[in-house]
């Protein structure tokens, strides 16, 4: 009950500056706007971000889309105003995974089902963002703009040859014909399995975005599969072919959606703060005696590596530990979610995670989740929860192991460097970069790789329950859908985020609740140099990097492998990295 005053004061300092509000707020209500922008840029986490009180720095614009949280409750009370017509949303620069699509499709829905209309503008837009913008009423595109509507590529990479030519040779060690990783490195040619695996993404992307826009626009399937093969377009092109309904420029706004004369363009559309400025009695968070129940969110997001991760985008095992402790710890969190998007890394590091999930899974339900990529030492992560969700496209399974070195004498000899090796222990130099692998030092790397993957079967078969047998079947690396993953048992559920914390608040049985809190766990992210985390293992502690985690982009893919921690393509071999820097969710 000690609770109880503070709850009072809190509750009251709103009411006043509500009602103290409340005046002004009724003189700008003969403005408020019939339609409201919101501008949709980059990667927007799932749930609000806590604000940290900063000197200087970037503040987001006032349309900018800040969660999809936030744009769900903004829509909500624009929904029940019958003076407001609409949104306008802006698209520009998005970069978010199918499933957070999917969601941002699902606020957009419910909102036109209130009987408000969704209009859609944008510059230049590529395939993902276009899919959304299906989910309009009416699409509209700068005369200037283009749409990048030409379905996927992935360029999958054989370095090979080209490393022998500078004197580099790769030496790897793999348990699984699937566990295609190291062919980037070793392989003359880009394999026959690679690129099945790669197709089998691509197919189920192809169909997916097919099916969006034939929906969307109104199309048959076959007209949209016509129209891709047809694209890029120009903006005039976009509109004779159906693709948009109009094209505007962004002064010529307000006076499309009826709010300004023709050639007027002073007005403006304004954003949803401006809104809530002309209503005299927005809705008000009060402070509840009763707090929301909480979920515990615990990040493993990028490669996985032991200890404390000192450089890289990395999921370090210290740092990831702490924070299902925390999460355990924290007995207003009923449930813990980990979510998952790693291509893999260490096996000491994912066995620590591991057990530390187990710790929690004890005390409290924990679920997994995935929406981009769980794969290798990432979905050993994810064996240890009560259950495994995954988006539908995420990238699922790896199972298998890979360990090696490069051999530089080669590269060194040309240079004119001269190197002698000089040991103590007939496997002292194992990993050394001067030279090949002895017979002994191979027979004893092949032998602690398939001791790893028989332990990684181990762990699998008994989180899943299933036989050893089984998940031999489905593992030697090979990858999955999340849709896939589930028709083979390695995930149990194919849903959203949102969905999976409250699966997780039921099974901690917690009353179904209209709202629950997020508490975010972990620290930041970090960069990786994927060159050096190859070269510098001093044991077989390379689970993972699963090959075909790739960014479809229409364009073109990652060369080699791509997870929310970080992107990697053929720049790595010269150490060169690409970072992702948007959580999934607040924090």
């Amino acid at each position: 009950m000690l609770r109880l005053p503070f709850i009072v004061l809190a509750n009251l300092y709103l009411l006043l500056a509500t009602l103290l509000g409340a005046p002004f707020r009724m003189l700008a209500a003969s403005h408020r706007p019939a339609y409201v922008r919101f501008r949709l840029t980059g990667d927007p986490p799932y749930r609000e971000r806590r604000r940290r009180v900063q000197l200087g720095g970037n503040r987001p614009e006032p349309s900018d889309v800040t969660s999809v949280e936030r744009l769900r409750e903004s829509l909500e009370l624009l929904a029940k105003d019958g003076r407001v017509k609409g949104i306008l949303l802006e698209v520009e620069d998005l970069a978010v995974p199918a499933a957070k699509r999917d969601a941002l499709v699902a606020v957009l829905t419910a909102f036109r089902a209130q009987g408000k209309r969704v209009v859609g503008w944008a510059v230049h837009v590529d395939n993902e963002a276009y899919a959304l913008l299906c989910a309009a009423d009416e699409v509209l595109l700068a005369p200037m703009g283009r749409v990048e509507l030409v379905g996927y590529a992935a360029e999958t990479t054989a370095l090979g040859v080209g490393l022998s030519r500078v004197g580099i040779r790769p030496h790897f060690v793999r348990r699984g014909d699937y566990k295609t990783a190291p062919e980037l490195f070793t392989s003359p040619v880009v394999s026959d399995i690679q690129t099945r695996t790669v197709e089998s993404f691509l197919d189920e992307r192809y169909a997916d975005l097919v099916d969006v826009v034939a929906r969307g626009r109104r199309k048959t399937p076959e007209e949209v599969r016509a129209l891709i093969d047809q694209g890029p377009f120009s903006a005039r092109r976009a509109l004779d072919t159906g693709l948009v309904d109009a094209l505007v420029s962004e002064a010529s706004l307000p006076t499309h959606l009826g709010l300004a004369k023709a050639g007027d363009e002073e007005t403006e559309l304004e954003p949803m703060e401006t809104y809530r400025s002309t209503v005299p009695f927005p809705p008000v968070r009060w402070k509840r005696l009763r707090r929301n129940p909480r979920v515990a969110v615990v990040p493993v997001s990028g490669i996985i590596v032991p200890g404390k991760g000192a450089s890289g985008k990395m999921a370090s095992a210290d740092r990831v530990v702490k924070a299902l402790r925390a999460a355990g710890r924290d007995r207003r969190s009923k449930a813990v979610v980990v979510y998952i998007s790693s291509p893999g890394g260490t096996p000491l590091a994912s066995e620590q995670m591991l057990e530390a999930v187990q710790r929690v899974a004890r005390k409290k339900p924990v679920i997994a989740y995935m929406d981009r990529v769980c794969a290798s030492a990432g979905y050993m992560v994810a064996v240890g929860a009560k259950e495994i969700w995954s988006a539908p496209h995420a990238m699922v399974g790896s199972i298998g192991v890979f360990a090696g070195k490069f051999d530089v004498s080669g590269l060194m000899e040309k240079l004119g460097v001269h190197k002698a090796v000089l040991t103590r222990g007939q496997n002292a130099a194992i990993f050394s970069m001067a030279r090949d692998f002895t017979p002994r030092e191979l027979a004893t790397l092949e032998a602690e790789v398939e001791e790893m993957y028989q332990a990684f079967l181990d762990i699998v078969a008994k989180g899943r329950g299933r036989t050893k047998e089984e998940i031999h079947q489905l593992a030697e690396g090979r990858v999955y859908s999340g849709m896939r993953g589930k028709a083979v048992g390695l995930v149990d559920q194919v849903g959203g985020f949102e969905e999976a914390c409250r699966h997780a608040l039921s099974l901690a049985k917690v009353p179904a609740a209209e709202r629950f809190e997020i508490m975010t766990y972990g620290g930041p992210k970090q960069r990786v140099n994927l060159l050096r985390l190859l070269m510098g293992a001093s044991h077989a502690q390379t689970y993972a990097l699963c090959p075909t985690a790739l960014s479809f982009n229409g364009l073109g893919g990652a060369e080699a492998f791509e997870g929310e921690g970080a992107r990697f393509d053929v720049a790595d071999v010269v150490g060169r990295v690409l970072p992702a820097d948007q959580w999934p969710f607040g924090d």
